[in-house]
């Protein structure tokens, strides 16, 4: 039986009924598709340093990288299994495993305020209030979406009370800026670029409110390849140990992505984001489920849906053992 080879054996024995097909489905891939974001530092020094690369090599195990513009392109990417790692705000996470997205919560990539209630510097908005029959861009299935409603529901609106213009992140920046609409719901880098070319006004924000830089998985990828999956958590650690302790070259690398001054770039990433947590541990948890429990008032997620149980159904925590 020696002559034949590994794959020969595995065929054979599933025609024959022996072995069960997820055997299979657990033979290495070919490539692991993961998503780099610009609110997203740790990736894109990952990316530039090419740790993954290194680490899969001698396993003859390709790395394809993929931009995501928003954490609703990352779920979808998901979704569709066009990735395999995706990098999203924890209660769009949230919101999207309630709908059906098979994914896990499996790590934390920084803690962010990387959202806001925008507008420009000449305009006569300066509260949630304000808002009300106005138009306001926004992108559907985000943090700064989910920050809108909330927003909006802490002063007895809703978005019936609003316009919502639907556009990715970069194209909401820019339609405020050209006065196409009123308001805008930001994310960092757009939002600092806004503050500092164009005099942008923050005029409501709530760091609490910004739900946790979270690392997704496919649930199928998971449970195929739990080795690999430790293992890319454990490069992504090392990323973000080293992003920690080398601000010039957290910032190199960002500044490669995005091709942003100085000014916005530190704006991001010194005064808005930390990396200094990396598990989806209980204050994690809670802000998550403040998150959906909001939106469940809201009428975003349906009134019979168990928040907590789709929240305890999102987060794999024991991928990683540290909280710093």
């Amino acid at each position: 039986m020696s002559i034949f080879s590994r794959r020969t054996l595995i065929a054979s024995a599933l025609f024959a009924g022996l072995l069960p097909t997820a055997l299979m489905a657990a033979d290495k891939p070919k490539e692991i598709r993961i998503d780099w974001a610009t609110y997203n530092p740790v990736s894109m020094v990952l990316k530039e340093k090419g740790l993954l690369e290194k680490e899969f090599a001698k396993d003859g195990i390709g790395i394809r990288w993929v931009q995501t513009l928003g954490s609703n392109k990352a779920l979808e990417f998901l979704s569709a299994g066009s990735i395999d790692f995706g990098s999203t705000a924890g209660s769009a996470a949230l919101v999207s495993k309630i709908n059906g997205n098979p994914i896990k919560s499996i790590y934390v990539y920084s803690q962010p305020e990387w959202t806001a209630l925008v507008t420009t510097k000449d305009s006569k908005i300066a509260r949630i209030e304000d808002l009300k029959g106005k138009r306001v861009a926004v992108t559907r299935g985000t943090d700064p979406h989910i920050f809108l409603v909330r927003a909006l529901q802490s002063v007895g609106l809703t978005e019936k009370d609003i316009t919502p213009v639907l556009l990715q992140h970069p194209d909401g920046k820019t339609a405020l800026i050209r006065g196409d609409v009123d308001a805008w719901a930001g994310l960092d880098p757009m939002m600092a670029q806004a503050e500092i070319e164009d005099g942008a006004k923050l005029f409501y924000r709530n760091k609490a409110a910004n739900t946790w830089g979270i690392l997704n998985v496919r649930e199928e990828f998971l449970k195929d390849h739990p080795d690999l999956v430790k293992r890319v958590l454990a490069v992504y650690e090392d990323a973000r140990k080293y992003s920690l302790a080398n601000y010039a070259e957290e910032k190199h690398a960002f500044q490669a992505a995005t091709k942003l001054s100085d000014a916005i770039a530190d704006k991001q990433l010194k005064e808005r984001t930390a990396i200094t947590y990396n598990k989806v541990g209980p204050e994690q948890r809670d802000s998550i489920l403040q998150a959906g429990i909001a939106l469940q008032k809201a009428g975003v997620i349906k009134a019979d849906v168990d928040v907590k149980k789709a929240l305890d159904d999102l987060v794999d925590d024991k991928w990683v053992a540290v909280t710093n």
